[in-house]
């Protein structure tokens, strides 16, 4: 062996770690017209760290560390917003239950104004109105008014009006 060899067995290196290193040193080469020129590899300085202040290093560690109080507050916070949003959750809820409820009922409604209007059509067009005047003037007696008996009254804006008993000429 020689006596370079030797001497990097020494140091506890092989030939191929300083061909390693040296290759790593080495920049690529690239041939043609369009090469970039290399640029150089920045590292940033490493500027000592000074130590910090003893009062510094101590409001550091309390501000990492959450007293009983504060973890107290946090909780009751925690709380009362899960009460609100639950509440919530349950008010949008009902509302939507009654929203339905009201939709129901308005179809319902419909159902039955129909059905309604369609038994009045109904019963008004099966309502003779010739053979009620024969009743009520054959069977009943009933006559026309004269020329006297109807009595024209005023209303003075009441929402009623009482019959006037007795002979009023």
């Amino acid at each position: 062996m020689s006596r370079d060899n030797r001497s990097v067995r020494r140091r506890g290196q092989t030939s191929y770690d300083k061909n390693r290193r040296d290759n790593e040193r080495k920049e690529e080469y690239v041939y043609g017209n369009v090469v970039r020129k290399a640029e150089p590899v920045r590292r940033p300085e490493e500027r000592p760290m000074k130590k910090p202040h003893p009062e510094v290093k101590k409001n550091r560690e309390k501000a990492h560390h959450m007293n009983p109080g504060y973890v107290l507050f946090l909780t009751a916070a925690l709380c009362v917003s899960a009460f609100i949003l639950v509440n919530y959750i349950q008010t949008q809820s009902e509302l939507t239950s009654l929203t339905k409820v009201v939709a129901a009922k308005e179809s319902e409604w419909n159902r039955m104004r129909l059905a309604n209007d369609e038994e009045y059509n109904r019963i008004v067009n099966s309502i003779d109105l010739e053979e009620i005047k024969r009743i009520a003037m054959g069977e009943l007696g009933m006559v026309y008014a004269q020329e006297g008996q109807v009595i024209t009254y005023e209303n003075k804006g009441y929402d009623y009006m009482r019959q006037v008993t007795g002979n009023k000429r």
